[in-house]
């Protein structure tokens, strides 16, 4: 066993025990400190993986931006084990097991599937290429520039939006 493999297996079991900390936590906040685990622990596995702009981006808009965000509606509303857990079930458990079904199908046909020792060795030179901060940036500010520009006129335009909704209700 390799030490990237060992570090990829404990990452993995880290994600998959604050994930399930997410959904069966009692408390709210609670919850929202075990998304925070698991939004560093899929930072550290961008970082591993060799993607550094997506790990800082990780950092910086989940945990940053977020979190933050989550944390204040939270604190807002105030709400109790009990308020949060009014809601029944119904529907909910039939889609639930559903998509857990889709889920580990789709997730059992890729580890079945064996990559080829070339395919391997294009997907690591497409990788390299592109999960560099200087490549993300030059393609950003060139191939990617309008539709960049089109986002960033469309979250003024939802900003501006709110501002209004909300003046309104003042």
């Amino acid at each position: 066993m390799t030490g990237e493999l060992i570090l990829f297996g404990c990452l993995a079991a880290l994600l998959a025990v604050s994930g399930l900390a997410v959904i069966v936590a009692r408390r709210a906040i609670y919850s929202a400190l075990a998304l925070v685990v698991n939004f560093f622990g899929l930072a550290i596995l961008y970082f591993t993986l060799g993607s550094q702009f997506l790990g800082i981006a990780q950092i910086v808009v989940y945990l940053g931006a977020i979190m933050v965000l989550f944390l204040f509606c939270i604190m807002l509303l105030q709400m109790s084990a009990e308020e949060a857990l009014e809601e029944k079930a119904g529907l909910h458990i039939g889609a639930a097991v559903v998509l857990c079904v889709a889920f580990l199908a789709i997730l059992w046909t890729q580890v079945l599937r064996v990559p080829t020792q070339t395919g391997t060795l294009a997907v690591d030179a497409q990788r390299e290429a592109l999960s560099t901060v200087e490549a993300i940036g030059s393609g950003l500010f060139t191939r990617w520039a309008l539709p960049f520009e089109i986002t960033s006129v469309l979250l003024l335009v939802g900003i501006v939006g709110s501002i209004l909704l909300a003046k309104r209700r003042l």
